[in-house]
This record gives structure tokens, C-alpha cells and sequence, in this order.
């Protein structure tokens, strides 16, 4: 998992982020669950920019969020396995796994 510090700015991470992507991520503000492997533990979230290979995920608190979890965007028949890349204490930067990954 790459990690980001917390003192670093959110543009070195930003163009970091953007020089690996495979795809183009487009902002958005949408309503997203985050939905742990047992399926007991939901947690709100709002998906900030999607892509066909990941998603900016903003919440309150990121402490609680294991690395791997089932993303679903609401009102969208949207519901994935996500795996986090990066982490500040209120976002995620998830990609989303494929079969066979």
C-alpha cells in the first residue's frame, strides 16, 4: 500500500496519483457505502472522482477502514471490490479489483 504523509500537499499527491492511472478519473459527488467482507459494518462515504480503475472516497474518519472492501454507489448499479492505495485521515484513494486480481 503507498501511503501518504500528512504533512504532504495535496498537489504532489494529486499528480503523483495522475502519472500512474490507466484511465482518466472524472469529479463527481456522489453518495457511496463502504460495506466490510461480513457485510454487519456500513460505513457513508462520498465518491469524489471515478474511473474505470478507481475512485477519490471522502468520510468523516478513514481510521476504521480496512484495506480491502466492497464499494457500492448509491442510486447507481454500481458495487465493486476495492482495494486502498492511499490514505489521508478523511479520504481514500481506492482501485477497484477485477476478477482474477
Amino acid at each position: 500500500m503507498t501511503t501518504v504523509d500528512d504533512h504532504a500537499e495535496r498537489g504532489q499527491r494529486t499528480m503523483t496519483d495522475r502519472n500512474r492511472r490507466s484511465s482518466p478519473r472524472h469529479r463527481t459527488l456522489k453518495s457511496g457505502k463502504i460495506v466490510l467482507a461480513n457485510h454487519t459494518v456500513v460505513y457513508d462515504c462520498r465518491v469524489r472522482n471515478l474511473s474505470d480503475d478507481g475512485a477519490l472516497l471522502k468520510l468523516p474518519n478513514t481510521l476504521d477502514i480496512p484495506e480491502r472492501f466492497e464499494l457500492r454507489i448509491v442510486n447507481e448499479d454500481i458495487q465493486v471490490n476495492a482495494v486502498v492505495r492511499w490514505r489521508t485521515a478523511t479520504e481514500l484513494g481506492v482501485q477497484f479489483e477485477r476478477d482474477g486480481e
